[in-house]
């Protein structure tokens, strides 16, 4: 539409209490600094009362079906890759009272899954979002229905997505055959070995890349070296993501996400997409059960292959002025007052991405962080564990990221092994006070 930039008002993830504001550039990603902070300035120089709420309806076309022909259209097209049996794959969809349950159903009926079932409670567009405490994909209470619906139905797939579509939560059968809700950087990691295999078939030129930030799981670092190509890293938040592209125009991007329960699938377009990565995980799970294997499988092999990794995400709220002090000060007493040890292992390097430097402190060595600046700490042991602190972007939140790995011989001690990790996770966040 030969636009400048694109403003997107949305509910997104959070509570009914919170709305977003996203302003996107003529890339189609989302505006990096320096343009946020002069937006910023900008609206902090006007005055409340100098506001004019009465507009001009002359100047204001509305968009509808065309772009969402055009979008449909397009995520089809990317996210198809020829699946098998997709009249006997079972999904159960749910959008959460809000944007995607224009889209997806109609992505999915024209990629060929015509077996599936939408929560009809939580298909009607809703802001107080009723039937959840937070439409996030993230926790397991929003998925609640459409679980409940699985398992009466023998579905093989949940997937919810929050309310601006961005964020989509997959639950698939164990290998005890319940419904089990994956993280964001399982789906992320499956999704982009899927889309590197595709890749493969047609060659390798050289170029391309996978894209991960700071605080999702290494092994997306262990997967782009065993195709042998880059996996680019950023802060938080799919603007970086876009940035990349942007900013590498001479090279492929194939696929990249976050922990957060984003994917972005190719570069058509440059925000993580729940629409298209939801049209691929049904992709790689139909084709998987066609071929005798499974999703949940399919994840553990990877293990086998690339390392056992196990994340986990705590997230404290502090609302309100006294709780951003509250935060504030937590972050500095990590900077002033740093972790030893996690999990009976030293620290060996800290990273400290407000001041981009990175410490090595066996050896005393300081080095520069090549990211912008952000207030998120990183720890990492001698055994490969790290702790990631950061506060929110989008709510009144200080996270924790953890993520532990090992060594899995074979896919029959999955379950040994995960149980132990999990051990491993819980005593740490006794170590540190965070359970």
């Amino acid at each position: 539409m030969e636009c400048h930039a694109g403003i997107v008002l949305t509910a997104s993830h959070n509570p009914p209490e919170y709305n977003g504001y996203k302003v996107y550039w003529t890339d189609g990603g989302q505006i990096v600094p320096p343009q946020d902070n002069e937006i910023i300035e900008e609206i902090n120089k006007l005055k409340y009362e100098e506001i004019n709420f009465n507009s001009n309806s002359s100047l204001i076309e509305l968009i509808d079906s065309e772009v969402d022909e055009a979008f449909i259209e397009a995520s089809v097209k990317n996210g198809s890759f020829g699946a098998k049996e997709k009249k006997n794959f079972k999904i159960v969809f749910t959008s959460l009272h809000r944007t995607s349950i224009t889209v997806i159903p109609e992505v999915l009926k024209r990629a060929g899954y015509n077996n599936v079932t939408i929560i009809k409670e939580q298909a009607v567009p809703d802001g107080d979002f009723p039937t959840v405490k937070s439409p996030n994909p993230e926790e397991p209470e929003a998925l609640t229905l459409a679980m409940k619906k699985a398992e009466e139905i023998g579905a093989d797939m949940v997937v919810g997505t929050d309310p601006d579509s961005d964020r989509l939560g997959i639950a698939v059968r164990n290998l005890d055959s319940k419904m089990e809700l994956l993280n964001g950087n399982q789906t992320m990691f499956l999704m982009t070995k899927f889309l590197l295999d595709q890749r493969e078939k047609q060659g390798f030129t050289g170029n391309e890349f996978i894209a991960t930030t700071i605080v999702s799981t290494p092994m997306m670092n262990a997967l782009a070296e065993s195709y042998g190509i880059e996996c680019k890293t950023s802060l938080t938040g799919f603007k970086w993501i876009a940035k990349m592209i942007k900013d590498f125009p001479q090279q492929h991007f194939i696929g990249g996400g976050e922990e957060s329960f984003g994917y972005m699938v190719g570069d058509f377009v440059r925000d993580k997409d729940a629409v298209t990565a939801t049209l691929l995980a049904c992709e790689i799970a139909s084709d998987a059960k066609a071929n005798g294997g499974s999703f949940y499988k399919q994840l553990i092999d990877c293990y086998v292959n690339y390392g056992f990794y196990k994340e986990k995400l705590i997230s404290i709220t502090k609302k309100g002025m006294s709780g951003a002090e509250e935060i504030s000060k937590m972050m500095i007493d990590f900077k002033e007052n740093p972790v030893k040890s996690i999990g009976g292992a030293k620290v060996v390097k800290v990273d400290d991405y407000n001041t981009s430097t990175s410490k090595n402190l066996v050896t005393g060595e300081v080095t520069e962080i090549d990211i912008p600046k952000s207030n998120v700490l990183i720890y990492t042991t001698e055994d490969g564990t790290r702790m990631a602190a950061r506060p929110s972007g989008t709510e009144p939140k200080i996270k924790f990221y953890f993520s532990i790995n090992t060594k899995l011989d074979s896919a029959e001690n999955f379950k040994k092994v995960d149980m132990e990790l999990e051990a491993r996770i819980d005593k740490i966040l006794k170590e540190l006070k965070l359970h």
